[in-house]
């Protein structure tokens, strides 16, 4: 199964696909993130984000995907900008027919590192070991999205346990 990741913002979204082998060895297809510069209007900057994220959707066929959920900021502008970025890669993900989950850091946190309140670099340091990778996925912002999609991987393990038992 393909997973696709996205860790959202308007300045830079973070984007990483992950395939399940069957024998549950996570493989990583892709990573990296998607820019956009201030000297375009908002409207257009979501427009590329959108665009970026179907391309990469259509590239790699995902069967899942995950997106991070927008926590509460103090800069009530900063949260409205990545909460719009990331209603625009929610979008293509529906238009995709894709199933969707969605994390908190806080659950992204624990499923990756096992504790909610691991730092930045534990956190990717546990992606590195949990993908077999050499280095720290760079930039930051595609470690996260990488984090995001081995927690929807995790979860929907446990979702399917549970159903399975009930």
């Amino acid at each position: 199964m393909i997973t696709i990741g996205i860790d959202p913002g308007t300045a830079i979204t973070g984007y990483g696909i992950i395939k399940e082998e069957q024998d549950g060895c996570l493989v990583v297809l892709d990573y990296g993130v998607i820019r956009t510069t201030a000297e375009f209007s908002q409207a257009e900057r979501l427009a590329k984000l959108y665009h970026k994220i179907k391309d990469l959707i259509l590239l790699h066929q995902p069967e899942t995907a995950a997106v991070e959920r927008l926590f509460f900021e103090r800069n009530v502008r900063t949260a409205l900008q990545v909460g719009q970025a990331r209603g625009v890669a929610l979008l293509a993900m529906a238009e995709s027919h894709l199933e969707v989950g969605e994390y908190t850091p806080l659950e992204v946190k624990q499923a990756v590192a096992g504790y909610g309140g691991a730092d930045k670099n534990q956190v990717q340091q546990m992606v590195r070991t949990i993908l077999g990778l050499k280095s720290i996925p760079q930039p930051d912002d595609a470690a996260d999205a990488l984090a995001v999609a081995i927690c929807h991987i995790h979860s929907s393990k446990m979702r399917n346990l549970l159903a399975e038992n009930s």
